[in-house]
Parts: structure tokens; C-alpha cells; sequence
């Protein structure tokens, strides 16, 4: 049985347990403020296996990140360890060319307080508390403004560009899954040539006014809208960056 102590103090949460809207509010805001999205195992080749403790041990203890699989895999454990219930959907995220990839190529949740609010604490830069799982609403968050609308018997998770139109994030279904239905995507992802994870390192995480993110040797910040690029000359200050602004140290 997960203790929640402990993954509270990973992610910085010091509020009620008590399963409420306002807890699951804070808890994935902090989650993602804490915990990077990064797939550094990847990169060095250590095979991901699907499997909750594993995904648990990882961020809490080893006090690492990991992608959706792994983040979404374990915050879900989280949430039901307080009394939550929560349904693990798959979703298809839009690639670079607007193509959507296969059924479970992406985790996200379901969690019902209430009333039904999707969670994703593992798709990188997107919302930083739940969005109603409301279909044609406008949700104001602190990364932007989102909206969830209908798409071919599934849901579309768009958000708002400056320019003013919608850009298409991932479509899901309501149909409930099981983790090991996600092994093969799993799979895929850190060894396919095709997969956006087996073609760069990166490691990024939400800040109170932005974001940081380290993509193989470039480390990008965003504060208050204004976004800054340096460039890494060497390997010890590549992980310097880790450490400094994720914690990690690579072994």
C-alpha cells in the first residue's frame, strides 16, 4: 500500500489528504511542478517496464521523472491511495504533422469528484490543474486556455494559441483501460526509431511563472512569457543543469 507521506513530500504538497477537488487541484499542480517529464532512461537504453510499484519507486524514491506512462502510472496510485477513483484512458497525441498516433499512445486519467475531471500530470507542457471533463467549455488554467470537444466518438484535447486559434493536444475515449493494455506503446516508445522519445534527450518541468527544459544540450526557460535559450557546451554541464534545476543525478 503506497504511503502518501511520502509522495507528498516528494512533490512539495503539505495540505489535506481528504479526496477533494481542491486536493486534486493542488497535488497535480505540484506534481507538475516538481516532478519533470523526461525520458533519460530511455536515452541510456534501461528498458521501462509497466508496473505501478516500479513507477512509484522511480519518483519517490529515486526522486526522478519519467513520461506518461510512468508519471500518469503513478500519480494514478496516488490518487486512489486517497480515496479517488480514477479510470486510466487511452489517448492518441497529435504529432508535429497533425497525424494522431495509435490507440495507447498516451496515458491520461479520469478522476471523478464530484463530477468527472481529466488529469494528465505526464503530457509535458499542458495544464497544470484538471480540466472539467466538460465538453465545448472554455478552462481558463495558469499554462493557458484549454477546451475538450467531440471528436469522432472520442474527446479532442485542443488548447488556445496566441495567435488565437485552437491546436490539437490528443483525442481520448471514456473507455476504461487496464496499465498492461499500455505495454506495447510502452515498448515502442524506447525502441522504435519512429518514437519522438528514441530521438532526444529531454527533461522539462512546470515552474510557478513558466517552464524549464532541457533538450539534449540546449536549456530552455520561460518566465512570465519571455522565453530564453542557452546552449551547453559540455557533458559536465549538461548534468550540471540536471541537478541544478531537476535534482538528477545520472549515474
Amino acid at each position: 500500500m503506497l504511503e502518501p507521506k511520502a509522495y507528498f513530500d516528494r512533490i512539495g504538497y503539505h495540505g489535506s489528504a481528504a479526496p477533494t477537488l481542491d486536493t486534486l487541484r493542488q497535488i497535480h499542480r505540484d506534481h507538475m511542478i516538481a516532478v519533470p517529464f523526461e525520458n533519460l532512461d530511455i536515452a541510456r537504453g534501461r528498458k521501462i517496464m509497466i508496473d505501478e510499484e516500479a513507477f512509484v519507486r522511480k519518483v519517490v524514491e529515486r526522486r526522478r521523472g519519467g513520461f506518461c506512462y510512468e508519471l500518469n502510472g503513478a500519480f494514478a496510485t496516488l490518487l486512489r491511495s486517497l480515496g479517488f477513483t480514477v479510470t486510466l484512458l487511452s489517448a492518441r497525441a497529435v504529432g508535429k504533422t497533425g497525424i494522431e498516433g495509435p490507440e495507447f499512445d498516451h496515458l491520461c486519467l479520469r478522476v471523478d469528484s464530484q463530477e468527472p475531471w481529466l488529469a494528465d500530470v505526464g503530457f509535458g507542457d499542458c495544464f497544470l490543474e484538471p480540466l472539467r471533463l466538460q465538453p465545448g467549455v472554455e478552462q481558463t488554467d495558469p499554462a493557458g486556455t484549454f477546451r475538450i470537444v467531440p471528436k469522432d466518438q472520442r474527446f479532442q484535447l485542443e488548447k488556445l494559441t496566441a495567435e488565437g486559434g485552437w491546436k490539437e493536444q490528443y483525442s481520448f475515449s471514456q473507455q476504461p483501460r487496464s496499465l498492461d493494455e499500455f505495454a506495447g506503446m510502452c515498448h515502442y516508445h524506447q525502441t522504435s526509431p519512429e518514437s519522438p522519445f528514441t530521438r532526444k534527450s529531454i527533461c522539462s518541468r512546470a515552474t510557478p511563472d513558466g517552464r524549464i527544459t532541457l533538450a539534449d544540450m540546449k536549456l530552455i526557460v520561460t518566465k512570465n512569457g519571455e522565453r530564453t535559450e542557452t546552449a551547453l557546451s559540455s557533458e559536465k554541464e549538461r548534468k550540471d543543469a540536471l541537478r541544478e534545476h531537476f535534482g538528477i543525478i545520472e549515474d
